[in-house]
């Protein structure tokens, strides 16, 4: 008992009397002193007796058998969750709490456990003690060094009971496994969306807040994240580094070369449950179900409309603020999206890639391409209600409604003449210009 109280008595006048002759740390026994000098040795002498893991401490032989019994002790009084260490349980404890007691000197950042704060402060000071001897890469935090060398030797651990699919480390095989419970834990407080990744939700928080921390040192423009902007330099820099090796065009981002490929595979993998339509890429179908459901998630703050793409939402916007970011090399026209600047550069290079199958016939344009192949079908979808006339796109059918309904919705400014027809219009205008 006397050597417990000695022991003890440390813990106040901070003495550590027993250094470790390799890195020079310092400890309060001799018993921890030992222990930590299996680090620089290797030595590990408590083996697990169903997989022969070996471990330095006994301690932590007993807490990583639980994981072969299953069991898990401590349990949280708040949600039910339980646990394999009691330190555990108390870490997830200040989740309810909100409890941050550690707090970083340089930044002021707040963390639940010392051992974050300690590793947080490593970027502060750029320490990266974990190198890999393959390729030399450098990292902040044991578990990621330990994570990297799996690339390495191609070890994956840990296993998906669902899928058979098996990951580098525990933390993402959990991510992996909402795939299966459904379980969106971050819930954004403004909208309610949730989401399975912390990172994804860090990202849409920032929609919220309009923050774009990473900007564009050639025109200004702002990103919410490091990648995007990298991302958007090679549209100045016309850096292109993923080369499909079947045809060699060439991508910016590595995702549009994945999303490339399959035009060469003819892969669909993605399915509609609703009417069997498949799709190359999960945001494509994601997109496409909206148009079941009718949910329109990105209302326009200026008019009130809504868009089912981002994309589309974040175009619309330009229209109120005028801004066209896409500008032609060719004749500087400019455009409020890439797609739209695209499309017109094939006037300038006479690509033309839709092809028709039937007669041969090449189009600029997807919906020009679509219309045509109707022409061949004789289908027409769009049927006018008074009587049988039917047309093949919808813009025909709402102006041949205007002969039943007698709309004239385009009216001339100079003698108050109106016209059914954009194009009789124009034509008429010209009477007042004297232009031919």
């Amino acid at each position: 008992m006397k050597a417990k109280h000695i022991t003890h008595q440390k813990v106040h006048t901070g003495k550590k009397p027993f250094q470790c002759s390799e890195c020079n740390k310092s400890f309060t026994t001799k018993i921890h002193l030992i222990t930590h000098e299996w680090v620089h040795t290797g030595e590990k002498p408590y083996r697990c007796s169903e997989c022969d893991k070996a471990f330095t401490t006994k301690s932590i032989l007993i807490t990583h058998k639980m994981i072969h019994t299953g069991k898990k002790p401590f349990k949280c009084l708040e949600c039910d969750k339980t646990f394999t260490t009691k330190s555990i349980l108390i870490t997830h404890k200040m989740i309810h709490t909100g409890e941050k007691p550690y707090q970083c000197s340089e930044c002021d950042k707040t963390f639940t456990q010392k051992v974050q704060l300690v590793t947080h402060q490593k970027i502060h000071t750029g320490v990266k003690e974990y190198r890999c001897s393959e390729c030399g890469k450098a990292f902040i935090r044991k578990p990621d060094f330990i994570a990297h060398q799996r690339i390495h030797t191609g070890e994956k651990p840990y296993q998906c009971s669902e899928c058979d699919k098996s990951f580098i480390n525990k933390s993402r095989l959990n991510i992996h496994q909402r795939i299966h419970t459904g379980e969106r834990p971050y819930h954004c407080s403004e909208c309610g969306k949730a989401f399975r990744h912390k990172e994804s939700f860090i990202l849409h928080q920032k929609v919220h807040t309009g923050e774009k921390l990473y900007q564009c040192s050639e025109c200004d423009k702002a990103f919410t994240t490091n990648s995007s902007l990298t991302t958007h330099k090679r549209s100045h820099t016309g850096e292109k580094p993923y080369q499909c090796s079947e045809c060699d065009k060439m991508f910016t981002k590595k995702d549009n070369l994945i999303r490339h490929k399959i035009i060469h595979t003819g892969e669909k993998p993605y399915k509609c449950p609703e009417c069997d339509k498949t799709f190359t890429a999960k945001s494509s179908l994601i997109t496409h179900q909206r148009l079941h459901t009718g949910e329109k998630a990105y209302p326009c703050p200026e008019c009130g409309k809504a868009f089912i793409r981002e994309p589309d939402f974040f175009a619309h916007q330009r229209i109120h603020t005028g801004e066209k970011p896409y500008q032609c090399s060719e004749c500087d026209k400019s455009f409020i999206n890439k797609s739209k600047l695209n499309i017109h550069q094939r006037i300038h290079t006479g690509e033309r890639p839709y092809h028709c199958s039937e007669c041969e016939k090449a189009f600029r344009h997807k919906e020009s391409f679509i219309l045509h192949q109707k022409v061949h079908t004789g289908e027409k979808p769009y049927q006018c209600s008074e009587y049988d006339k039917a047309f093949t796109q919808k813009s025909s059918l709402i102006r041949h409604r205007r002969i039943h309904t007698g709309e004239k919705p385009y009216q001339c400014s100079e003698c108050d003449r109106a016209f059914t027809r954009k194009t009789a219009f124009f034509a008429h205008q010209r009477i007042h210009t004297g232009q031919k």
